[in-house]
């Protein structure tokens, strides 16, 4: 990697370690006060940036008509010179344009496809390490590829992360022939693999993969390679180095470099309110005694006289009286029930397994396990397990047996881990509400890159119900008329147990549909790819909320086009404009609306001290007034993203004081 690519990333020094990624961050609250500030700011210079990409584009332009006719031996011999003025130059506007007016000739070749105008003012806008905001539908996977082959050309591993196995596996698939005729390897990371397919991934010059896969491999490295010190333990390791260097196995990674991170908003700010956890399975000497006990206790236990319950928060909070009745039952018992603190956290665990994880929203059960639900994604996160009890405590809820219980050993959040990339780089189709805390967090501005053409998409508005009934029956009929007049139809839910509490109401209503949501995760890419037919009914979690192209049938598109209907809000508004996008996608016709009801998640967390007035000033229909049902959400929404603002901000600070307690030998950070 030439000196001309660190200088353009500003980097002047590598961290100590395994490979290339840049020092740990020290951050405090003056300094993400400021980023924020810086952040907000920025925005307001948006049209001058913007003006700088289009100038870009229009030299790539320029130079692509020159390479129209130019025949493919021609384009090779271009691409290997432009190699080695990457390599020694690193990429500088003049080489940067040259790459990209070449990548663009050779998509429109291999794939068919030619980059629009906006599309390469949104690869440049990666190049130089910012996040590009471009409309759901305008092509951020083929844009993509051009920071991609650009920087991979300049000699430095490019990270290329999706949201699921299933995105990262089809962009890689598609995008070979583009990698391949400029002389680059492409790599996939996807789960289950063996740690030699994972290092020969890795290897390559670009690299496809899921988030969660990328940052539990930098865990594995920093384990097996034990560079974080602890005491004794270093002591000993350091006895012991000369025989042991030989044994340890080789990193997975080759370094952190420069990652194109897709759905950014998504996984840089929704994912991050939780750290990444490898642990070990350890025998529990308790057994499933202890855990049917604590549970039997924290059944008995009253809210807000024993404990307080903070759902929005996620969290447990025992009172004097619920700690007094805790000791009078452990009174007599042995083992952990003798440690105060250990007997509150086992109920608190327990308490929390009752009330704050329900079944087929945060896990379902499959194969007799537990298996748990990215809430984000909704999908099932393979192997994965809550720590400290907790996943225990939930099989003894469910009376399944009881799994080894897991130690913490390594542990990272998001805004750690994506801020020792030499340069880091995003697109999302909703990132502009974020702007503040992308620049805060990660040093990265938010770029507005306009659509291709002009989104056709009709927004019916929203109609809030009193109930769950009224909303179902609503989404039922706006579902059988969208169905009779040739149209495709995708149903929007937040959870497992709603998508399928919507199947229900469809089938008893004898409309045929299909469900997507994590029980069927083996079969997305045929629902996906049936989503857009002339009648069909779509059920879907978040699985279909991003990065999900569903291709309009000549008659859907002659009709009307896809009608999206949201049937729950999330806690942020851009999570449901990305269910809405999935409509009116580059050009073509199609609607959305939302029909949810006040007894939502959402309300109850955040507007509760507001239902009971509402609920007096629903119409005899059962609706509320639209512009009551406007204020509602807007209020509601940003109540949730305050506190998980909170949350991200808390879940970096813990993580940082957990790593000083976690014994590894080696440096520390």
């Amino acid at each position: 990697m030439s000196r001309a690519l660190l200088d353009c990333w500003q980097v002047d020094e590598f961290a100590g370690g395994l490979y290339p990624e840049r020092r740990d961050v020290k951050d405090g609250r003056l300094d993400r006060l400021i980023g924020r500030l810086i952040g907000r700011w920025a925005q307001s210079g948006l049209p001058l940036r913007r003006q700088r990409l289009r100038r870009f584009a229009d030299r790539v332009e320029a130079l692509g008509g020159d390479l129209i006719g130019v025949d493919r031996q021609e384009l090779s011999r271009r691409a290997s010179a432009l190699r080695a003025t990457l390599t020694a130059e690193g990429p500088s506007d003049d080489a940067a344009s040259e790459c990209f007016a070449l990548v663009r000739e050779v998509c429109s070749r291999q794939l068919g496809l030619r980059h629009y105008p906006v599309q390469l003012m949104g690869g440049y806008a990666m190049l130089r390490g910012s996040l590009a905001e471009m409309q759901t539908g305008e092509g951020k996977t083929l844009t993509a590829v051009l920071p991609a082959v650009t920087v991979a050309l300049a000699g430095a591993p490019v990270h290329v992360i999706t949201v699921n196995p299933y995105l990262a596996a089809r962009d890689a698939e598609y995008l070979a022939p583009v990698y391949a005729f400029f002389g680059l390897r492409v790599g996939l990371i996807v789960p289950d693999q063996e740690s030699a397919q994972r290092v020969e991934a890795y290897g390559a010059d670009v690299t496809y993969c899921v988030n969660k896969d990328l940052v539990f491999d930098y865990l594995r490295d920093r384990i097996t390679q034990k560079r974080v010190s602890a005491g004794a333990r270093a002591l000993l390791d350091g006895w012991l180095a000369g025989a042991r260097q030989q044994q340890r196995p080789a990193a997975l990674l080759r370094g952190l470099y420069f990652a194109i991170v897709d759905e950014a908003d998504s996984v840089l700010v929704d994912e991050a309110r939780t750290p990444l956890i490898i642990s070990s399975n350890v025998e529990d000497p308790n057994g499933r005694v202890l855990y049917e006990q604590a549970l039997a206790l924290a059944a008995s236990l009253a809210n807000r006289r024993d404990y307080r319950l903070r759902p929005s928060e996620r969290s447990i909070e025992l009172t004097d009286a619920g700690r007094a009745a805790i000791a009078e039952f452990a009174a007599g018992l042995r083992g952990l029930w003798t440690i105060p603190r250990a007997r509150e956290e086992l109920v608190e665990q327990g308490l929390s397994a009752l009330h704050l994880f329900q079944r087929d929203r945060h896990y379902i059960i499959a194969d007799n396990k537990v298996q748990i639900v990215d809430e984000y994604t909704g999908r099932v996160m393979a192997d994965r397990s809550w720590e400290r009890g907790l996943h225990q405590m939930i099989e003894v809820k469910e009376e399944l047996d009881i799994s080894k219980r897991r130690d913490t050993i390594s542990r990272i959040t998001y805004q750690r881990f994506f801020r020792r990339y030499l340069c880091l780089a995003g697109m999302t189709g909703t990132a502009i509400e974020v702007a503040p805390e992308m620049r805060s967090v990660y040093a990265m501005d938010v770029v507005r890159i306009p659509p291709n053409r002009p989104a056709v998409r009709r927004h019916l508005g929203q109609r809030v119900f009193l109930d769950a009934r009224g909303r179902w029956a609503a989404v039922v009929e706006r579902a059988r008329e969208m169905r009779a007049s040739g149209r495709a139809v995708l149903i929007g839910t937040r959870s497992v147990a709603a998508s399928e509490l919507a199947s229900q109401w469809l089938t008893d209503a004898a409309l045929p549909h299909r469900v997507l949501n994590a029980r069927q995760d083996q079969g997305e890419a045929e629902i996906i790819a049936q989503a857009g037919q002339a009648g069909r009914i779509t059920v879907a979690t978040n699985m279909a909320g991003r990065g999900t192209d569903i291709v309009l049938s000549p008659e859907v598109r002659q009709a009307g086009g896809l009608h999206v209907i949201l049937s729950e809000y999330h806690d942020a508004a851009r999570i449901d404009r990305q269910l809405f996008g999935r409509a009116g996608r580059q050009g073509d016709p199609g609607s959305c609306e939302a029909i949810v009801s006040l007894d939502d998640e959402l309300f109850l967390a955040h507007a509760s001290q507001w239902l009971g007035w509402l609920r007096g000033r629903v119409s005899p229909a059962g609706v509320l007034p639209a512009a009551m049902g406007r204020v509602l959400r807007r209020s509601a929404q940003a109540a949730a993203e305050r506190q998980n603002s909170r949350i991200r901000q808390l879940t970096v600070e813990i993580d940082k004081r957990m790593e000083q307690s976690l014994a590894f030998a080696g440096k520390g950070e």
